[in-house]
């Protein structure tokens, strides 16, 4: 390994924990916007209660038998729209930067390989975080999910952790194997995947919190930031909407796996564990759709579904990488 090289990579390293000292800030700026949110349901509560039998009262005009007829009824109060706390601005802002940071990382370490930087447990978990990143920041141009944040930092930070303490490794060559154009397609394509099953991921606990707030009438005091998310049933259907995405990423990354298995290894399934486990979890996530389309499996049922399909996709990168041997290891550990 040349001097050059080496350098690179330290300062990769170096980007990484900028990166995470800077999702920490994010963190715990989402945190305090989730207790922001908390006081913010509490003053609505109060106001509500002072309010009640005070509504104001409107005339509406009403034809019967050809006669108008003016009526006052009680006017309903409009929704304000809530509008982003500074904490929730923070949080984002830095989400931005670190993303910046940790681009820089994954580029550094990918210019010292003189490849694409996914060649190992660490470089995977160093682009993946990244592209999960990217993803969340990319959702908001669609839905503003920012309150997804806390549960999106906070994985970040778990899984760089993970990461840079038990899994790096200098940079070394690829094996024969994985010089193919297929790991810059199949790998790519499964980072992604995995990046919308968390998003859906976070979606579908919000959706159980909700639903056990609301199954309680909305007195649940430690829940009452819920009370500034959508509803259960809004949530269920953004968390399906986001991992029906992923589930055709992942479906991508099986059949792309297996043509790159017969390119490989002369055969295109070979019962290998990291195969059996990719082929599970299509399965899981292929139940959840289809159990919902066709079945009405909606509401707690559906998200416990979508939660157990990104414990087994947690399983497949923390376990099924590292301590199952066979023809995908890979971990460079």
């Amino acid at each position: 390994m040349s001097d050059m090289t080496t350098t690179l990579a330290e300062y990769s390293l170096v980007l990484t924990y900028s990166a995470m000292a800077i999702y920490v800030i994010a963190f715990i700026a989402f945190a305090l916007d989730v207790a922001h949110r908390a006081g913010e349901a509490d003053a609505a509560a109060s106001g509500a209660a002072a309010q009640q039998g005070q509504q104001t009262a409107e005339t509406v005009a009403t034809v019967r038998g050809g006669t108008v007829v003016l009526e006052r009824v009680q006017a309903q109060p409009k929704r304000a729209e809530r509008r982003s706390s500074k904490f929730e601005r923070v949080g984002m802002a830095m989400m931005i930067l670190g993303l910046i940071v940790h681009v820089g990382a994954v580029v550094l370490r990918g210019v010292a390989a003189d490849r694409v930087p996914w060649g190992n447990m660490f470089e995977f978990s160093l682009t993946g975080t990244a592209l999960m990143v990217a993803i969340f920041l990319l959702v908001q141009l669609w839905q503003n999910l920012r309150f997804l944040g806390v549960f999106m930092s906070g994985l970040m930070l778990i899984l760089l952790g993970v990461a840079t303490v038990n899994y790096y490794v200098p940079v070394v060559p690829l094996v024969p194997a994985l010089q193919s154009y297929w790991l810059v397609i199949h790998v790519f394509v499964a980072i992604a995947g995995t990046g919308f099953f968390a998003f859906g991921a976070g979606l579908a606990i919000s959706q159980l919190l909700q639903t056990f707030r609301e199954a309680r009438g909305g007195d649940v005091r430690q829940l009452r930031f819920m009370t500034t998310l959508p509803d259960a049933d809004r949530l269920e259907v953004l968390s399906y909407r986001v991992i029906l995405v992923g589930f055709v990423l992942w479906t991508f990354t099986l059949i792309a796996g297996a043509i790159w298995a017969e390119k490989a290894w002369g055969r295109y399934w070979g019962w290998d564990t990291k195969e059996v486990w990719t082929f599970i979890i299509w399965v899981i996530y292929a139940g959840y759709i289809h159990a919902r389309a066709t079945r009405g499996w909606r509401g707690a049922r559906s998200s416990w579904l979508a939660l157990i399909g990104f414990g087994a996709v947690m399983f497949n990168f923390a376990v099924v990488n590292v301590f199952f041997k066979g023809l995908h290891s890979y971990s460079g550990l």
